[in-house]
């Protein structure tokens, strides 16, 4: 099973969010992508950055589309029902954890995820490798801890395909080893130094 956890990577989804603001502010609705989510804690812990960062009024315009193959449909029922073990909260900081997850009646070994993040967050099972986009005019991607995977030439399609995918100006968010290559600098360009953030050209 894909392994992650909730609020890795922070500081560059952080990062992202800051230089994300100002192109989303005006806009009526706003989507994001998660591509190969895993169990939605990545997808989940940029939901509760963007409601810590933006006002509610465009909170309110947010959707999260968390995508990941899926093949023995385990994601799917965990993302929808925001249910998780404690012991996936230990490095959730401590004024988050109280803000936004909560017991679940059901079992003491488990919590649940606020309603007002969970409202924006939709699962769907997608094949990153079908080069198919799950939607286009998507605002922001962010895939982390998944490219690592392919190889340059199938790397080099998948990122074809997120360029497809994004709206013009949009934003792509990468793992910090995964840096977009040279050769396709008419397409993205790096909007940071200290994280693999690009913006379609």
């Amino acid at each position: 099973m894909a392994f992650s956890f909730f609020f890795r990577d922070e500081y560059p989804m952080v990062l992202a969010i800051e230089k994300l603001i100002p192109y989303i502010n005006g806009l009526s609705h706003v989507t994001f992508w998660s591509a190969g989510c895993a169990m939605g804690q990545e997808p989940y812990s940029l939901a509760i950055l963007l409601r810590e960062r933006l006002d509610p009024d465009l909170f309110s315009r947010i959707r999260l589309i968390a995508s990941d193959i899926d093949t023995d449909g385990t994601f799917g029922p965990v993302i929808r029902s925001g249910r998780y073990p404690l012991d996936f909260l230990v490095r959730i900081p401590g004024h988050i954890r109280e803000k936004y997850f909560f017991g679940d009646p059901e079992d003491p070994r488990y919590c649940r995820i606020s309603p007002d993040i969970m409202r924006i967050v939709e699962f769907h099972t997608h094949d990153i490798l079908s080069l198919q986009p799950i939607r286009s005019n998507v605002h922001c991607i962010i895939c982390k801890n998944v490219m690592l995977h392919f190889n340059n030439e199938m790397r080099s399609r998948v990122w074809e395909m997120f360029y497809e995918s994004l709206d013009y100006g949009g934003f792509l968010l990468h793992e910090h080893t995964q840096k977009i290559p040279d050769d396709m600098n008419t397409m993205f360009t790096r909007v940071v130094s200290n994280a693999q953030l690009y913006q379609k050209i």
